[in-house]
């Protein structure tokens, strides 16, 4: 098979693209931004580089000569974005990525929205603001509290660090005045993020492989603990049998053909059950977050993924198991915020921690980093956090 190269291998997510491709028997190339990455440690990882810290254009094609690669992945949307526009340049390697335009508008949220209200799926209000001025917040007439949320975070990332700012994955606004203190920030900017509706419930992720025109494989799950617990990396989660929200799962295969979508990408809603609404989020166009779960209960998007790039034909689909998986460091944090604050019960903090502890005796749950198949990523994660704990307890 190609040797395949996968760039970003620091993250559970890159460590469970090396597992998946190296268990169906694919020599991995693990390229990762630091020694200790979690894919250098995996036993499926036939070799590792330490990614050049120039732009992938410039060092990419001499290393795919250089090492025989005949495929490239990547994690994050940035390196997406690079790969994308070194397709027709590099003929000789597949390059497993988004087509530019088709990346271009998922990353572009109020393109998406437009995109989605076309094929009949319920999107957030919201108001695209141009400026902080209280009286322009005034004008608009929205519904506390309110989401705050970059529409391309991906194409302001640069300005954003340029002006000394985090990038804010989302915030919250529970008033006027708060929504104003947050748009103040961006100032500087001239360009502020989008400010949606809050939307209640959960978090549903549905995930799909398209392959010209249809799906090829479908999994869904529900997320259970986020951190921060205000929104962000899904720490715990579980899977959900492909026959609940089966109505809302062919929209999201709709949504995607009517973008002309090829490859990997999950749908992202939150889903309120006391009404039955759905309201969509974003779309991933990139391995998502919680792709440990999807690996862990047979949905193989990696492998679908890299098969379909190659022009593989049709094989019988492994049969999907019930799992949980969690983010272990992560979901700890997320509890001792829980025990620690004030607005929690104490009964709930009890059953919190109890099903916490409950879960490692859970046989249908699994870890985002930890596998007996493949234990090294775990013990060099562990040994990279005792280190910077020492680092910073010595400074």
């Amino acid at each position: 098979m190609n040797k395949t190269a996968i760039i970003g291998t620091d993250s559970p997510i890159g460590l469970t693209m090396v597992r998946e491709l190296g268990e169906h028997g694919v020599p991995v190339h693990a390229i990762g931004s630091r020694k200790d990455s979690l894919g250098a440690s995996s036993r499926f990882a036939a070799a590792f580089t330490v990614r050049p810290s120039q732009p992938v254009a410039g060092w990419l094609p001499a290393f795919v000569r250089d090492n025989d690669i005949g495929a490239v992945m990547a994690v994050s949307e940035g390196t997406l974005v690079e790969l994308s526009q070194l397709a027709s340049a590099m003929p000789d390697c597949t390059i497993i990525a988004p087509e530019p335009a088709k990346l271009a508008l998922v990353l572009d949220k109020q393109a998406t929205m437009d995109v989605a209200r076309k094929v009949g799926i319920n999107i957030p209000a919201g108001w695209q603001p141009r400026s902080s001025l209280a009286a322009d917040i005034a004008s608009q007439p929205l519904t506390y509290p309110v989401a705050v949320k970059w529409a391309d975070p991906v194409s302001m990332a640069g300005q954003i660090a340029d002006a000394g700012l985090p990038l804010e994955k989302i915030e919250y606004a529970s008033s006027p005045m708060q929504l104003q203190q947050v748009l103040a920030r961006y100032d500087r900017l001239g360009a502020y993020p989008l400010v949606q509706e809050y939307a209640a419930g959960y978090g549903l992720g549905q995930m799909i492989n398209m392959h010209q025109g249809r799906a090829t494989l479908k999994f869904q799950h529900q997320r259970l603990r986020e951190w921060p617990p205000s929104g962000g990396v899904s720490t715990y989660c579980a899977s959900v049998p492909l026959g609940r929200h089966s109505a809302q799962m062919d929209l999201s295969e709709a949504l995607l053909s009517e973008i002309g979508w090829e490859g990997p990408a999950m749908v992202e809603y939150r889903h309120d059950p006391s009404t039955g609404r759905y309201c969509l989020m974003e779309i991933n166009g990139r391995f998502w977050g919680s792709i440990p779960l999807a690996y862990h209960s047979g949905a193989h998007f990696v492998w679908e993924s890299w098969r379909c790039a190659h022009g593989l034909g049709a094989v019988e689909a492994a049969p999907i198991r019930h799992r949980r998986a969690r983010y272990m460091v992560p979901d700890t944090k997320h509890l001792a915020a829980q025990i620690k604050s004030d607005d929690v019960a104490f009964a709930a903090k009890l059953k919190l921690l109890g099903s916490f502890i409950l879960r490692y005796f859970d046989p249908s749950t699994a870890y985002y980093v930890w596998s007996l198949r493949d234990p090294r990523p775990f013990f060099a994660d562990a040994a990279a956090i005792v280190r910077k704990a020492l680092r910073r307890g010595s400074a």
